[in-house]
């Protein structure tokens, strides 16, 4: 999930901070050293996240587009310069505009946005902003929500107490909700110090760069795991009180199926699942030393020595065509397979399906899937011939039965057609013209059509009367017949108009 940092660069963040016995700072030496922090983190344990750098004042500019090279995004933070006042309003047309130009509207993305607290002045300010939302037109509609999918995390070089003073918590607050809700404004607890602004930017960490580190099991064998990007907790609506559903840390893969079978099946997410080095240790901030990157490159070379579940299962899948079902909780699976990047690159990806006993309705319960050997026979035959996927369902499907749909005029047009054609083909057709005027019955009576039956009857005895001298005289009786049954169901009574009775073909004595 790429990253947008938006960094306050008003006059406001250049407001002293004093502090005891030390030299001075300014907030947004506070907000560099936060950001510092956490660029550290991202490089040392989500490397795979793309993040750009924006700073904003009235104006806004991208200073490192999206990328994976946290080095300069650190040196674009050392040499940021200031400007004039705040608008949030602006800065936020400017994200939108840089993700959507890399990402599309569907990609979901998350916004750090780092200011002091001070929304500006005037008009263009997000007081200003938030309270001309109902005057707007549709040029100037405000950039919030997003077209994407957005987690917001505002952090704040301020005390919550200094906030709610000036009245800004209430505007940020807004301006949250107004994202879509799923964020957090974070604020600096006691003094206005390096002490605080690390542990505010620490509780950033935890609540959104945490790796997610696993174990995968199969049986004897078991790999230590990172996925990637975190799973998010998923809430499941026909709960009547719902409780997010999480990922658990300990994934047991239940069996493995041909990948023609599971096809292209629907998910909700899709993650990177990379193998750790389980004797490599991985500081929880990076320094970026010399001596440590080549420390840290010979101990990737040592674990690429070492034999690793997660890399023969990936060889595994792609040789063999195959997918792993895995377990991510209770009644809740995903599947393991082999995607690949290039011609020469694949990943071991995860995906997750809908919580549920039975999330792909052609493969039935999980569950009830078993190996092929306890099977009495073989369930794809000896030559793989055949399959026992999709399941057939035990009832069956509305759509799935021959209905008959007037959308048009035509379609209607072409059935009462099909019956005057048989019609005069008695007494050969009679099966079939019997079989066409029940099904039109029947349609009729379901859409309480009853002109129609009324309409039919009195074409049949029109073509009674066409008849040639050369007709069969069962002809006649049968037409006759048929009309007089649909103008016994068009009046409605309950005897003649049931929906279940048939029209049968009239005895008679002659013989073709």
């Amino acid at each position: 999930m790429p990253t947008v940092v938006l960094m306050d660069v008003s006059l406001s963040m250049t407001r002293p901070v004093s502090q005891d016995g030390s030299e001075e700072f300014q907030r947004k030496n506070l907000a560099v050293h936060g950001l510092n922090m956490l660029f550290e983190h991202m490089a040392s344990n989500y490397r795979l996240e793309f993040t750009a750098l924006m700073a904003f004042s009235s104006l806004w500019e991208l200073l490192v587009p999206f990328t994976r090279d946290y080095n300069a995004l650190q040196e674009a933070l050392s040499n940021l310069e200031d400007y004039d006042k705040t608008c949030v309003e602006s800065a936020l047309n400017g994200v939108s505009n840089v993700v959507q130009q890399e990402w599309g509207s569907a990609c979901p993305c998350q916004v750090v946005l780092i200011t002091d607290g001070s929304l500006g002045i005037g008009k263009g300010s997000l007081r200003h902003s938030l309270q001309t939302l109902k005057q707007r037109g549709d040029d100037k509609k405000f950039p919030l929500p997003f077209p994407f999918p957005t987690k917001m995390f505002i952090m704040c070089v301020a005390n919550a107490e200094e906030l709610q003073m000036t009245g800004t918590m209430d505007n940020l607050e807004e301006l949250l909700r107004l994202s879509g809700g799923d964020g957090q404004i974070f604020t600096m607890e006691g003094p206005l110090c390096m002490q605080s602004v690390q542990a505010m930017f620490g509780k950033l960490i935890d609540r959104a760069y945490s790796p997610f580190h696993a174990v995968l099991h199969c049986g004897n064998l078991s790999s230590d795991v990172q996925v990637f990007p975190r799973p998010e907790p998923v809430v499941v609506d026909e709960e009547v009180e719902p409780m997010p559903l999480t990922v658990n840390t300990d994934l047991e893969i239940v069996g493995f199926i041909e990948i023609a079978d599971i096809s292209s099946p629907p998910v909700i997410s899709r993650h990177l699942v990379l193998p750790i080095a389980v004797n490599k240790e991985v500081d929880e901030v990076g320094t970026g030393a010399t001596d440590e990157l080549e420390e840290e490159a010979s101990a990737s070379q040592m674990a690429g020595k070492s034999p690793n579940f997660c890399v023969l299962l990936h060889g595994s899948l792609k040789v063999e065509g195959m997918v792993a079902l895995v377990q991510l909780g209770p009644e809740w699976y995903g599947m393991l397979y082999s995607q690949a990047d290039s011609k020469k690159k694949s990943n071991l990806m995860m995906s997750l399906f809908e919580p549920g006993p039975d999330p792909l309705p052609w493969l039935g319960k999980i569950s009830h899937l078993g190996p092929i050997s306890e099977a009495a026979e073989n369930p794809y035959g000896e030559d793989d011939s055949k399959s026992p996927f999709p399941l057939q369902p035990q009832v069956k499907r509305s759509y799935a039965q021959n209905v008959t749909v007037w959308i048009k005029a035509s379609g209607l047009q072409t059935d009462v057609q099909k019956i005057l054609r048989n019609a005069r083909k008695l007494p050969d057709k009679t099966q079939t013209f019997y079989k066409e005027l029940n099904r039109l019955r029947k349609a009729a009576l379901a859409f309480g059509f009853w002109e129609l039956l009324k309409g039919v009857a009195d074409l049949l005895e029109r073509e009674c009367t066409l008849l040639p001298d050369s007709a069969h005289p069962d002809a006649a009786f049968q037409l006759s017949h048929a009309a007089q049954q649909l103008k016994l169901a068009s009046t409605g009574d309950s005897q003649y108009a049931a929906f279940d009775h048939n029209i049968v073909p009239m005895h008679t004595d002659f013989s073709s």
